[in-house]
């Protein structure tokens, strides 16, 4: 064994034919690669057990369980390819928003439901919650003003998320 350069740690070069130098010409040396265990490759994600039109409404009931707002679902399926669901709400403060994006996330995960990311501060007005398909909006009602986004997507038809019992 020899140290080579400066690595820190003594590098075992092996040669081809023989644990040591030949004593005639030199063969090409050989660096002996060490086995290490490999973490195991990921595995397809589980076929979704909700339909997309299942999460919107789970995604508007855990908006509603913390008192959010003018909760609204709009079916964007057939108008754009971005997401085939939006979600809306309307938090009073900054708490809540914070409270519902992150009663969402919980709410979601235990029914098997993986985000793919999300984006905003509760100070700043509006937080964004995506899981593909659909896509939540919580935001501030100045926000809500501001973007209009029940406007933008004037076309596309609301979703019914309350039961009879839910909406007296």
């Amino acid at each position: 064994m020899r140290l080579v350069g400066a690595c820190p740690r003594p590098v075992a070069f092996f040669f081809e034919g023989g644990a040591g130098p030949p004593s005639v010409a030199p063969a090409r040396p050989v660096r002996q690669a060490r086995l290490f265990a490999r973490a195991p490759l990921p595995q397809e994600p589980p076929p979704l057990s909700l339909t997309a039109e299942q999460i919107a409404i789970a995604c508007a009931r855990a908006c509603d369980e913390m008192k959010a707002e003018d909760i609204v679902i709009l079916d964007l399926r057939g108008l754009t390819q971005v997401t085939d669901y939006f979600v809306l709400c309307t938090g009073l403060g900054d708490r809540q928003l914070k409270a519902t994006a992150e009663n969402v996330r919980v709410s979601l995960k235990e029914q098997g439901v993986e985000k793919l990311g999300a984006e905003g501060e509760a100070a700043g007005g509006w937080v964004l919650i995506d899981y593909v398909h659909v896509v939540v909006h919580a935001f501030s009602q100045e926000a809500r003003d501001f973007y209009q986004l029940e406007m933008l997507w004037g076309d596309a038809p609301k979703i019914e998320w309350q039961t009879e019992a839910e909406s007296d």
